[in-house]
């Protein structure tokens, strides 16, 4: 089986190829649900949007599913669409249900830990230079 045969997705320069993205969060939490082989540390990603420095991915845990601990090189959201996750950090643990968003700064260690099954958005953004417009906005 050739290696084209074998992804369960679409490689990633056709998925992020183009200026514009619309993304069905609904459909592709379906798609990895419905994904045949179990996900690493109890759950399944899959990188929505991964330009330059700024990525969004899917998170699907199971009941009891985590990420060991992990820094991102910007900021980053934590977005929970269904459920509950712990999050602890140096300063902490935060617990995030449904509609609610963790910010963290740059470099921050956290894990995460799937209280239920949940459904994350990850958004990975870098730290806008001082004095920009992006920063003062």
């Amino acid at each position: 089986m050739s290696a084209a045969e074998e992804r369960l997705r679409p490689h990633p320069s056709d998925r992020f190829a183009g200026t514009e993205h619309e993304l069905d969060l609904p459909g592709a939490l379906r798609a990895l649900r419905a994904e045949t082989k179990s996900g690493a540390n109890g759950h399944r990603q899959i990188t929505l949007l991964h330009h330059g420095p700024v990525r969004l991915l899917l998170f699907a845990f199971d009941e009891g599913g985590r990420m060991p601990q992990h820094r991102a090189p910007g900021w980053v959201t934590i977005h929970v669409l269904r459920g509950l996750l712990r999050v602890r950090t140096p300063e902490g643990e935060h617990v995030i249900q449904e509609g609610q968003i963790l910010a963290l700064a740059p470099d921050i260690p956290h894990d995460v830990d799937a209280v239920d099954d949940s459904d994350m958005l990850l958004g990975v953004y870098p730290e806008a230079p001082t004095g920009s417009a992006a920063a003062t906005g």
